[in-house]
């Protein structure tokens, strides 16, 4: 189905993440959460251009006042890119120092939906919230040790969510009553790596980046795995659609965990990826904060 995978921009980011393309900057967006840093990345000229984060980020979006969210570990913050300046909405964990913010995505109706995780990768702390402009609030789905996603189909009525350590894609009800009806979409198996991060293609299927796995794989809206994608990197971690016709699939990956030798043997480990993905993505939301 895909086309060949193939390394646009060589980074060797210690753990890429997040990539969201942006329409109207013809870009594509992305973070490096541990160096910690921001990059934006233009195809046609094949050139980048990078921010300092402040603290590490797991995200970035853009918003509907033209500038953009982040997550930082501090909390949720306004970033202008013009000037570099971060600042601070909302810390929704200021009780837990130990959590970070880690993957975030946009709902049909301008809200934001995002998750924490323990940074120690161990307490089970990690949880996912839901914020708009009357506030910020858990989604009351059970807490996990690293959150992923979450990512929501068209129509705004299914919410996925990523357990990584339980190897575990959920999915969920989102109606006016709020998250429910919580049910195993799939399990990834022992060996096949630890899902990251999800995207929802104009097909409704959803991509899943495969850390440790060598990979992305695409489930259908049954929870049908339909394709695997190999790449020449074990830690693959989110697909994000981008360029004409959001027609090409980009894909951050990761160094973070690799040994010397394993670095040795993998030098595109933490470059960004495109592949043709054989089908369309959806044209991003933009938050309304």
């Amino acid at each position: 189905m895909a086309g060949e995978v193939r390394s646009v921009l060589s980074l060797g980011a210690t753990l890429g993440e997040g990539p969201i393309w942006v329409a109207h900057d013809a870009a594509l967006w992305f973070v490096d959460i541990k160096a910690p840093c921001i990059h934006r990345f233009d195809p046609a000229l094949e050139a980048v251009r990078s921010w300092t984060a402040p603290a590490q980020i797991g995200w970035i979006l853009p918003d509907s006042n033209g500038r953009f969210l982040v997550g930082l570990q501090t909390g949720i913050h306004r970033f202008d890119p013009v000037d570099g300046d971060f600042s601070l909405i909302h810390a929704p964990e200021l009780h837990l120092p130990g959590n970070r913010l880690n993957d975030a995505t946009v709902h049909p109706d301008g809200a934001l939906w995002f998750g924490s995780m323990d940074d120690s990768e161990t307490a089970i702390s990690g949880v996912f919230y839901r914020m708009d402009r009357s506030g910020c609030v858990a989604s009351g789905l059970d807490a996990v040790s690293i959150t992923n996603g979450p990512a929501v189909s068209r129509n705004g009525d299914i919410l996925y969510h990523v357990d990584t350590i339980g190897r575990t894609i959920w999915r969920s009800v989102i109606d006016g009553s709020g998250v429910h009806d919580a049910r195993v979409f799939a399990q990834i198996e022992e060996g096949a790596g630890y899902p990251d991060g999800p995207t929802i293609d104009a097909e409704g299927c959803l991509w899943i980046g495969l850390f440790g796995g060598w990979g992305v794989r695409r489930y259908d809206p049954a929870g049908k795995l339909m394709a695997s994608v190999a790449f020449p990197v074990a830690n693959v971690t989110k697909v994000a659609f981008g360029g004409d016709g959001l027609a090409t699939a980009y894909a951050t990956t990761a160094a973070k965990g690799l040994s010397l030798a394993e670095r040795r043997a993998q030098p595109l480990a933490g470059d960004l990826f495109a592949f043709d993905p054989g089908v369309c993505g959806v044209p991003g939301i933009l938050a309304k904060l």
